[in-house]
């Protein structure tokens, strides 16, 4: 085999052991990715919560909100299961302080 031939090998086998090896670090430790959300901490990621007509119910469940299954969607999160961010409106305003020269 020439060098060449040789030194191709030796960089497609090392390219990829490092895929096999950034593999199983990414499956050991996922991490969130740029489009990844956490997990809504009401319903723990299922998007669903108790209804609240079980809370009042004497044995029989269902209403229009959970149309009779006794789970409704989740208000924290809107029923996606994860987490969303708190909409903020910062207003600045110009200081009135005037340096002195």
């Amino acid at each position: 085999m020439s060098p060449i031939v040789l030194t191709q090998l030796a960089t497609g086998l090392s390219v990829l052991a490092g895929a096999v090896l950034v593999k199983s670090v990414m499956d050991q430790n996922p991490m969130m990715g740029p489009g990844q959300m956490p997990r809504c901490h009401s319903c723990n990621g299922t998007g669903r919560v108790s209804c609240m007509c079980t809370r009042w119910s004497d044995g029989d469940v269902g209403c229009r909100t959970c149309a009779g299954s006794g789970r409704m969607a989740c208000n924290s999160c809107g029923g996606t299961g994860t987490g969303r961010p708190i909409p903020v409106q910062l207003s600045v305003r110009p200081s009135n302080r005037h340096s002195s020269e």
